[in-house]
Parts: C-alpha cells; structure tokens; sequence
C-alpha cells in the first residue's frame, strides 16, 4: 500500500461548499526515527481546524487537517523508545505536518500517550488538545498545583477547553472554579464538571460579583478581543490571565493599573520548536488517562458522527462554527 484515504482541504471556502473538504488519497507518511505511524480510528474537530481550514489560500497540493485523533500503532521509527507496535493511543498532533483526518498518521512518539484504559477511540478522541491546552494554562503558565488556593474564572466553561479545565482545577488544585455559561444545558454541563458557581461572560462584572465580590484570582480567556476592561475589573491586584485566543491589537494597558499578569498558552509550541521538554506533552498525557482510569475526570465528548469522509468531517466543521456547541464533536471510523 502507498496511498491512503485522506479527507483534505485547497482552498479556504465556506463549509457550506461541499469542495471546501474533500475526499483524497494521500501517500502513506514516510517515519522519522522518533515517529510512530498510528491508524486512525477517530478524531475530533476544534475551533483550530476551522481557522486554518477557512485560512487556506488557493492551492493544489491537499492540505490534510485534523489534530486529536486515537487509534493503534501499526510501526514505529529507529528511535522509538515509549511506545509498541499495538498499543492504543491519543494525541493532538503537531500544526507543522499532516493532520489526522487520514488513515495513517505519522506523529513523533513524545506528544502521544497510551490512551485511557476505560474509554472508546471516540471518547478518547475528545480529550489530547483540550486537555493539553487546559494542563500547560493551569499548570505552566498560571503555576497553580494541590497548594493552590483562591478563585479562578473559567470563560468559555462548556466548550471544549473549559470542559476539561473545570475537572482538572477541581481534582488538582485548591482553587474555587466559576465557570461562563449562557444556555441552560450548558449551565447544567459545567455545574455537573465540578463548577462551584456559574457565571454569564455577557455581563462578566455584574455576574462575578454577585458569586465573587472580592474578584478573581485566575481567570482563561478564549475570546478577550473587547473584554479587556471587563477583566480588569474581575481580576484581583496582582491577579493572572491567561488566554488562548488571536485578538488583533489587544490593548492591555487597561491591566496595569492592578500589576495583572497577561500570559500566553499555545500547546503547539513544544511540538513547533521541538523544544527540550517535547515529552511533557506525553507525560501529562499519560496523567490525564490515569485520572479518567480512576474515575476522577470523564470524556467531553458529547456529539459522535460516524462518517469519516469528508461530508462527515464538513457536518462537524459545521457543527463548530456555530460556537454553541457543548463539550466535544468526534467523528469515528
């Protein structure tokens, strides 16, 4: 075999088009000496497949998307050391090579874990971008851990990121959680993750006041663009943001006045740059399936589409766009 099934994309169009994702055959991946070649069983869509699918200049050579997927590894590279041909995996990728909606998939071994024991491809499927992103911003950037006290202000508390976030602060921190919500069934998701109270990002002030008087300590943003000043107000003298989004010409000067910290998560970098602690991804990982094993964090996933073609892949690139979907859309094999 030399060619696989991929589903790709040439051309940033509407998803309402249906070339705007397309059904391909791509050549089977060539392995690096840190690679494992995994076959795919499922992935989910994130807001970051939808911003580089409609960003995609006009091209011909396809352009494979896709970041978290599960599946089974069928090869592995000279230099792998981690993992076994056989084993079930998760993992988020990497924004620099070929993406997971694919049959085959090469991806360096230090960013994929072994996949949590108890769940499905789906279920797991769900889980390694989110749950990376919501490790390196409670972990690495805001440095909370089991000592931590205070509040944090989870916005975007139903979508993906904030699903796992609420579960990973309420089993590894001290802190109190707020988390945004608008809908009723979002407001019942996040309190059932472990929420202590629940907050409306649309009158952000007036809501954490009502919970929070004093303010926040900790607050995640995954849209700041035109809440700046809101934030200056929830967040306490010396308090941290930490925010996920692409704002064009943010300004901060409205934090200063209270010394707040501004602080970046991408969890692409380490995987970018190939960074010396590449196998952090892998480790933390490894123990987001161990608390899922234990019982002490669940799947966000909440949408399963079984339909991996490009017109199952365009319904859940659809289904994103909307913004208002709660917890994860996987699509499976």
């Amino acid at each position: 075999m030399t060619t696989v099934n991929a589903v790709a994309a040439f051309d940033g169009l509407p998803i309402s088009d249906p070339a705007s994702l397309q059904d391909v055959r791509v050549p089977v991946p060539e392995l690096r000496p840190h690679d494992v070649l995994v076959r795919v069983e499922a992935v989910s869509v994130n807001p970051v497949d939808v911003k580089v699918r409609s960003g995609l200049g006009k091209q011909t050579t396809p352009k494979v998307l896709g970041y978290d997927a599960a599946g089974v590894v069928e090869a592995i590279g000279g230099d792998v050391t981690t993992l076994s041909v056989g084993d079930e995996v998760y993992y988020a990728g990497d924004i620099t090579r070929s993406g997971s909606n694919t049959e085959l998939q090469a991806v360096d071994e230090r960013i994929v874990a072994r996949k949590p024991a108890t769940l499905s491809f789906p279920e797991a499927a769900a889980l390694p971008l989110t749950s990376i992103t919501a490790w390196e911003a409670l972990f690495d950037r805001l440095r909370l851990d089991a000592s931590s006290h205070g509040t944090l202000a989870v916005l975007g508390g139903a979508g993906g990121v904030g699903s796992i976030m609420i579960q990973l602060a309420k089993q590894l921190t001290g802190v109190r959680v707020l988390a945004s919500a608008g809908k009723p069934e979002s407001r019942t998701w996040v309190s059932e993750l472990g929420a202590d109270a629940v907050i409306d990002h649309h009158d952000l002030v007036a809501s954490v006041e009502a919970v929070a008087p004093e303010g926040v300590d900790h607050l995640f943003s995954p849209a700041s663009q035109g809440n700046v000043e809101a934030f200056a107000e929830v967040v306490k003298p010396f308090g941290q943001i930490v925010a996920i989004d692409d704002p064009v010409g943010l300004d901060l000067m409205p934090l200063k006045g209270k010394s707040i910290a501004w602080l970046w998560e991408l969890m692409f970098t380490r995987s970018t740059y190939t960074t010396p602690d590449i196998a952090e991804q892998q480790r933390l990982l490894g123990e987001v399936a161990a608390l899922v094993d234990a019982g002490r964090i669940r799947t966000t996933l909440t949408t399963t589409l079984d339909d991996f073609s490009a017109a199952g892949l365009r319904e859940a690139h659809r289904l994103v766009e909307t913004g208002r979907t709660v917890g994860k859309i996987v699509v499976r094999r």
